[in-house]
């Protein structure tokens, strides 16, 4: 297995000393696209948020400083990401202001309608299957709810013969920016939009969940 298979893997489910340095190193690998990507929405201070896959814990402690009056839940598939993101967010733990928990995107261990925010930064790529999975995330998410996808690799863009090598070797889901806006529209959004850093290639997607 060649050094990036090797890396693809343990970004998609990180486990053992390996996996543990590839989710720390996500904390800081993936600030700035975070912060670029929730730069596109409004975070008010009492919001209830979830992140999905949320690897080393950094996109929650991002979230927990900006939603001073709401809790913000992390959830990952890894026991060993969720480790560490535990022992990132400990003291907004002990606070009652965060939660991270072991689990999957297919299945959401919370109740309807939960959740005002739902974010996704660099995951949505692994996932067993994207639309049965955003479904489960609609479910989840209260009405006028937000979902927000952020991700460092899309079809078409700058990085197109890079990235294709990473989808190869990982097995990725990989979409344009007019399917990433189909998809959410496809499930349920009644409004959908993109953003896109050219340069850096990123990018952005964020849906709201009807009303009713």
């Amino acid at each position: 297995m060649s050094f990036i298979s090797k890396l693809l893997k343990q970004c998609r489910k990180p486990s053992g000393w390996f996996g543990r340095m590839v989710a720390r190193g996500m904390n800081t690998n993936h600030s700035r696209l975070t912060e670029w990507g929730l730069g596109h929405i409004k975070l008010n201070q009492d919001l209830v948020a979830l992140d999905i896959g949320c690897g080393g814990g950094g996109t929650v402690n991002k979230l927990a400083k900006a939603l001073v009056h709401g809790k913000v839940y992390g959830l990952d598939y890894s026991k060993d990401s969720v480790d560490i993101s535990q022992k990132v967010n400990a003291e907004l733990i002990t606070a009652d202001r965060v939660v991270i928990e072991h689990g999957s995107v297919s299945a959401i261990p919370y109740k309807d309608n939960m959740f005002d925010l739902v974010t996704a930064v660099e995951t949505h790529y692994f996932w067993p299957d994207l639309s049965v999975d955003l479904k489960e995330i609609m479910r989840v998410l209260k009405p006028s709810g937000t979902i927000i996808i952020i991700g460092g690799e899309y079809k078409g863009g700058k990085f197109d013969n890079r990235n294709e090598k990473w989808v190869a070797y990982g097995n990725m889901t990989y979409l344009t920016i007019d399917e990433h806006r189909n998809l959410l529209l496809k499930i349920g959004c009644d409004s959908v939009e993109v953003f896109e850093h050219y340069d850096n290639g990123w990018i952005c997607v964020v849906g709201k969940k009807p009303f009713s």
